[in-house]
């Protein structure tokens, strides 16, 4: 059995990550999906941490794995909980010292987004149904509540941290229209030295395609 520390991206609602804990579960694992208080002013990367370390504290060595803004939280993770390894999924893979208010600039994100939308003919005005919602069943939106606001202040604090001695991954939904493809390729090569693996599905890979992922974070081992 594997066990796995799943941290959700803007907002931090757990519920994002249902559907693959549920998968999960049925083939004998554990997954625990943090809920962490994204639309609280008080609260930014150090709560974060926290809230996931304390989530983490019953499971053998999770594999943590951290979703879009989720990103910035896990490097504050695995420094005070023992984890096997860790898996950036559609990430802002973070830089030491870097905030992620400033990571949008650093990795030249908008110009990439724009590229992508032309080259796929898809509008590149940001709207959430085309870069976010464009592949996750309707009915599987209905069945909970995704969104939920991100305050200011995890967007401004300083993300402190050293790379770990254990294995890293990035992985990138192969319709991801809000970090394209070509762009996480860049910023994973250049911050993690590593190349991306690819899934089905998009930004929300975990709602639209939850078996495939399921699968991937299985064949890492534990």
């Amino acid at each position: 059995m594997t066990d796995f520390l799943l941290i959700p991206g803007a907002g931090g609602v757990a519920w994002y990550w249902n559907r693959v804990v549920q998968d999960l579960a049925a083939r004998g694992h554990m997954a625990v999906a943090v809920d962490l208080p994204g639309d609280d002013p008080e609260s930014g990367l150090p709560e974060y941490a926290q809230k996931t370390v304390d989530a983490g504290r019953g499971l053998d060595r999770p594999i943590l794995v951290a979703q879009s803004m989720g990103g910035f939280t896990a490097p504050l993770v695995w420094s005070q909980l023992p984890v096997s390894r860790v898996v950036f999924l559609n990430a802002m893979i973070p830089k030491p010292g870097e905030r992620a208010g400033d990571w949008w600039g650093n990795v030249d994100c908008v110009a990439a987004q724009r590229e992508a939308a032309l080259f796929a003919g898809y509008t590149p005005e940001f709207d959430v149904d085309v870069y976010f919602l464009h592949d996750v069943p309707q009915e599987v939106l209905a069945d909970g509540a995704l969104e939920r606001n991100e305050a200011d202040r995890a967007f401004s604090d300083v993300c402190d941290f050293t790379w770990p001695d254990l294995p890293i991954h990035a992985v990138a939904g192969e319709d991801d229209r809000f970090f394209p493809l070509a762009l996480q390729r860049r910023v994973a090569r250049k911050r993690l030295d590593v190349e991306v693996d690819t899934v089905p599905g998009g930004h929300l890979a975990a709602l639209s395609q939850p078996g495939p992922l399921a699968d991937y974070l299985l064949s890492l081992g534990g």
